[in-house]
């Protein structure tokens, strides 16, 4: 079928790209530094360079709130997108949390569930897998293995973490096992029967279907397998043309396969300038634009400041409603005891009415 396709031109070349999943942002890594696109009219909204080498990952929160940047530096960044909208231009907001542990450079990154308050994965070519928690920072668990991890995520459940390795193999980790330990080893021999064989080339890619029952890998073996991750045998193999950089499952949309099912609005080009510097008269630009934060021109409150005060009067009105002044209580609490009593009098005569039935003697 004939499909709209457009080409946009990127500051650079891009190591890794990810959209958040309400689908107005778009974030890009170039180099070291990352790029903050709006979907709905192609604004830059901000450039991020607190990586000190080139990015190899980037993936958003589930709830678009935060997402996670990972590098050769050997750091993953956790990012407010609420902070790096709300920022000035000329300034670098700093991210929420810095995580330092790993020795060699990121490979790979995903989010569980639960917004600001999932855990998140990170995988590394220093053998180790570690599990965070992403409103405190704090570091679970490290899992080392015998070969260099290129690829990590998780179940919908987070009961188990797999991880695919250099030399074509993976690991499933347990991680509600008993005892719980933060610092682990994987030995391969003796938890043979929690890996995944059969790709002959370094796994790039794992992704977990939504009931937990299959997992599909990519690998540079130019092969895409489905597995059974109960049995841990292979179900399909699909081969490709060229070494798999990406593969994933996702829920079909609705309109998938409906043929009048076309987009109504075409995407616009990306800019390649931070908004606010370029100039608006372009010619030909038309259409809504649609500003958050501090990238607007007009004066007033943004919108983030709007609502930001608008939840900060309903927190205050919910707060007035459930103290309430000292009198309106005192009511309340002589209402309830008056209630409490005469419920006391009515459960006495229920059980003296009942005792009297029951020791009333038979004629």
């Amino acid at each position: 079928q004939d499909q709209l396709q457009q080409k946009i031109i990127c500051p650079g070349p891009v190591t890794c790209l990810t959209a958040s999943p309400n689908g107005l942002y778009v974030l890009a890594g170039v180099a070291e530094s990352i790029y903050l696109w709006e979907v709905s009219n192609g604004n830059l909204l901000a450039i991020l360079n607190r990586h000190y080498q080139d990015l190899t990952c980037l993936c958003f929160t589930d709830d678009s709130s935060h997402f996670l940047s990972g590098a050769k530096d050997c750091l993953a960044l956790v990012w407010n997108l609420y902070n790096v909208l709300q920022a000035e231009p000329s300034q670098i907001p700093d991210p929420r949390h810095v995580w330092s542990r790993h020795s060699l450079p990121i490979t790979d990154l995903c989010c569980g569930f639960g917004g600001p308050l999932a855990r998140a994965a990170t995988a590394s070519l220093d053998q180790t897998a570690k599990l965070w928690e992403i409103s405190s920072g704090e570091l679970l668990l490290s899992v080392l293995f015998d070969v260099g991890i290129m690829a990590v995520t998780l179940d919908l459940s987070e009961y188990h973490m797999f991880c695919g390795g250099m030399d074509g193999s993976i690991f499933q980790v347990d991680l509600c096992a008993w005892p719980v330990q933060r610092d682990q080893s994987f030995q391969t021999e003796r938890e043979n029967g929690k890996v995944f064989k059969g790709h002959r080339n370094q796994v790039t890619c794992l992704s977990v279907s939504t009931d937990g029952s299959l997992l599909l890998s990519g690998s540079h073996d130019e092969t895409v397998r489905l597995w059974d991750i109960q049995s841990k045998q292979c179900l399909k193999t699909m081969n490709h043309k060229g070494p798999v950089t990406n593969a994933f499952i996702v829920l079909a949309p609705a309109n998938m396969f409906n043929p009048d099912g076309k987009p109504s609005v075409p995407l616009p080009k990306f800019s390649r300038h931070l908004h606010g510097t370029e100039s608006s008269d372009e010619p030909g630009a038309e259409g809504v634009t649609l500003r958050l934060g501090l990238h607007q021109q007009e004066p007033g409150q943004s919108y983030l400041e709007k609502a930001e005060r608008m939840y900060s009067q309903m927190y205050s009105t919910r707060e007035k409603n459930l103290v309430g002044d000292q009198e309106h209580l005192t009511i309340q609490v002589s209402e309830l005891e008056e209630e409490v009593s005469n419920l006391r009098k009515i459960n006495k005569d229920l059980f003296d009415f009942s005792t009297r039935i029951i020791t009333k003697p038979a004629k």
